[in-house]
Order: C-alpha cells, then structure tokens, then sequence
C-alpha cells in the first residue's frame, strides 16, 4: 500500500507515519519542513501543499492520501494565511488525489470547529461541515470551510473520510503545537491565571491509530471524533503540579475578563511585536463553547479505544522539562552542578 501523508513531519504526523510503517506500508511524506527525525523507510518530500506541482508529484501512484497539512495556531501576521493553507490547500490536494484516482483519502480536522457557537448547534453530530460564519476566527473559519469541501467531494463520490482530534497530547512534540504550549506555559508560570473550561485530552498515539482505522473502516462522508478523556483545566493544573512538583498559585478568571486580556495581547502583537501572543481571543472564544464531545460512533464502528490520559499526561510533562532542561544546557553549557 502507497500511502502520502501531508503534514507527516508534525506532531500527529510523525506519530501516524511511524504507524503505518509499523504495519508495512510504503510512505511518503509531503511537509513544509522536514522532521526533526527522519526514518529510513520513508520518503520525504520538502514544499507547501499550496505548490499545485508538487501536490501532484506527491500523489503519484499513491492509493491512500492522509491529508494533515496546515497552519494549527490562532493567530498569524496576515490572518489570510491561514485561509490560504487550511482551505485552499485542502482544495489542491483533493483535486490533485481525485485526478490521481486516489482510492480513499482522510482529511483531519479539529473539534474547535464543533462547539456550539451561535449559529451552529448540533454541529457536532450533523452530516456536514458547520457553517463558517459562525465560527469565532480566522483560524476555526478557514478549518470549518476546509472540512466542508472535504465532505462535498464525498458527496460528489470521491472515498473522503473525516476524522477530528480533540487535543492530543503525548512524547516527542518538537515543535510545540498548541496543545503543549499550553500545559509548558503553565508549568512555567508561577502564578497560573487561567479560564476554567472542559479539555479533552488524547494521546496523540490513540489519534493516529484512530486515523488509521477512518481511512480502513470509515463510512465515507462520515465524521469520526478521536478523542479521550475530558477534564476541566483547573484538574489538569492540579494533576501537572503533582507530576512535576512545581508549585503554583492558581487563579481562575471569568471569561469576559480572559477574552478581553486576549484581545489586547492580539493588538500588541499586530501593530507592534508582529510575534505571537500567549493567548488570542478566538482562542478564548473556542474555550468558552468547549464542550464534551462524543467518540462513541468511532468507538462502535471503528474500534477506537483510547487510554487513560494520566500517565500521557505525566510522559508529557517528562518530556517538556526534559525539554526545557536541554535547552538549558545548550545555552548554559559550562555551568556546572553545584551552580
């Protein structure tokens, strides 16, 4: 089996492509970057999925395309960047996998598009994409017109299954996705203020074997949510101060209040630091809808079984203070242990 995966050197990506050639597949990987480790057994290709030439280099005698390629973050210097990934670049790789006759494709999407925005209830369980003008940014707009042009080439015939994270969590993160930049941001912050809202943490190993199981088992057209267990941040915060024993002080803070700082950080960051904020507001936003999404369809007609998320939580923290400590010794490497 010929397989692509777009965006195979990120975080679920690396995870799903040491998967897959775990079960002997032949892989290809189409990336904007190359990964931090490259397997023998893969073959790599360096460029965006916006590059119409070389999507269709990509997809070449392929017969199943995993298309995870896209900009995951909240905000962006030019907010059209990420319309320019998210959708357009979902447009060129199916258009690209429909004239290769590739013979199923999977579009990974996120739940942030799910939550019950005004304007979108029941988004969760319906048969297409919600509509992305309810959605609450940029980022979640481009995701949500993204899916939805995945599920009109199913309905036009093209094998298109969906399949849609929560937060995946889990070893090896190298570059940080927003989910890891969370938990590194509050265990690096010794007053903890933060929003009380429901996490649906999963090992990011849970999603790739779930990815894997839509593309072999799943409906076409269908949605399928891999998710794990949800807690509320305010036991995540407790669970990560026990792990790592890092003590804090914890402040919740009322939403109006979160969403407004938000804000304000996003203007700085437009109009004079142009580098990303700590926080956005349509990431507030997201937080505010957040809710507890069902994984028992993937459960009954995939298999999906996750695991526990404790001991993913605790290899996680491992791994960021392993991190962190790294870092420390790159930039301090004369220090010695009694400093």
């Amino acid at each position: 089996m010929k397989v692509l995966v777009t965006g195979g050197s990120g975080f679920i990506g690396h995870h799903l492509v040491s998967a897959l050639v775990a079960r002997g597949s032949d892989v290809r990987v189409l990336d904007i970057r190359s990964p931090t480790h490259m397997m023998a057994e893969v073959e790599y290709l360096e460029g965006s999925v916006l590059d119409v030439g070389l999507v269709k280099q990509a997809v070449t005698g392929v017969d199943q395309v995993y298309h995870l390629a896209g900009l995951p973050g909240m905000w962006m210097p030019d907010r059209e960047d990420f319309y320019r990934v998210n959708c357009v670049g979902t447009e060129t790789v199916l258009a690209a996998a429909r004239a290769g006759k590739v013979r199923r494709f999977l579009h990974c999407s996120t739940e942030s598009i799910l939550f019950d925005y005004p304007g979108s209830t029941n988004a969760a369980t319906a048969p297409t994409a919600p509509p992305a003008e309810a959605m609450p940014g940029a980022y979640t707009r481009s995701k949500a017109l993204a899916e939805a042009r995945a599920m009109t080439a199913a309905a036009d015939g093209f094998p298109v299954v969906v399949g849609t994270p929560t937060m995946p969590i889990g070893p090896h993160d190298s570059n940080l996705t927003p989910p890891s930049q969370m938990l590194r941001h509050f265990l690096d912050s010794r007053v903890q203020l933060y929003l009380d809202f429901i996490v649906n943490l999963v090992d990011v190993r849970d999603v790739a074997a779930g990815l894997i199981l839509a593309m072999e088992r799943g409906k076409v057209g269908d949605r399928y949510v891999f998710g794990g267990e949800s807690l509320r941040l305010s036991r995540i915060l407790a669970l990560m101060a026990t792990i790592s024993g890092r003590k804090h002080v914890a402040i919740a803070v009322p939403g109006g209040f979160a969403e407004l700082s938000a804000g304000m950080l996003e203007f700085i960051s437009d109009r004079l630091t142009k580098r990303c904020p700590s926080g956005t507001a349509e990431g507030v936003r997201i937080a505010r809808s957040a809710s507890d999404l069902s994984i028992d369809k993937a459960r009954r007609e995939l298999g999906y079984a996750p695991r526990p998320i404790e001991p993913t939580l605790r290899e996680t923290i491992d791994f960021l203070l392993g991190a962190e400590q790294r870092l420390d010794e790159k930039q301090h490497p004369f220090r010695t242990a009694a400093e």
